[in-house]
């Protein structure tokens, strides 16, 4: 009497799982790398510094910046109208602070260094500067308010 084992069919090799199992694996890392270069091609993320030691040499006069802004306790309140595009600052500090009659103001966004706006604004009112700004796309932004001698740096949020 012999027994028949329908089990050992020979199959053909796409009709095993195994063989596929194995192919997955590669199929799915070159997939991943062909989106990963995509995305590394589409993004600009700007430059990296050449000269580090200059830099280097910039840190202390930044800080000496910063020092005074605080030594003129110095506060600003950021307005954004997207309407008009123009952005509105309104500076308050101690009775030694003479207000100028410009200011320069960079937009840095916290992520993508393309989207940054150089913004020189004039003094309107009191303690009020205004100047032309395109529209802010949403997220993190970083402004750097500053003359020669101090700057001061704040962070705004932008909703869609």
């Amino acid at each position: 009497m012999s027994i028949v084992n329908n089990e050992n069919k020979n199959l053909s090799w796409y009709k095993e799982h195994y063989v596929w199992m194995i192919i997955f694996f590669p199929l799915l890392a070159v997939v991943g790398g062909i989106i990963t270069t995509i995305l590394a091609i589409q993004s600009d993320d700007g430059l990296v510094v050449d000269d580090y030691y200059k830099e280097g040499l910039e840190i202390n006069r930044t800080l000496e910046r910063d020092q005074l802004a605080v030594d003129y306790q110095l506060q600003a309140d950021i307005k954004l109208n997207e309407v008009l595009e123009e952005a509105s600052i309104t500076l308050n500090a101690n009775s030694s602070f003479v207000y100028p009659e410009n200011l320069s103001v960079t937009f840095l966004h916290s992520t993508r260094a393309g989207q940054d706006k150089e913004v020189s604004m004039i003094l309107t009112q009191d303690n009020t500067y205004r100047g032309n700004l395109s529209k802010l796309s949403a997220g993190k932004w970083y402004v750097h308010i500053q003359r020669d001698d101090w700057r001061l740096i704040k962070t705004i949020l932008v909703a869609q």
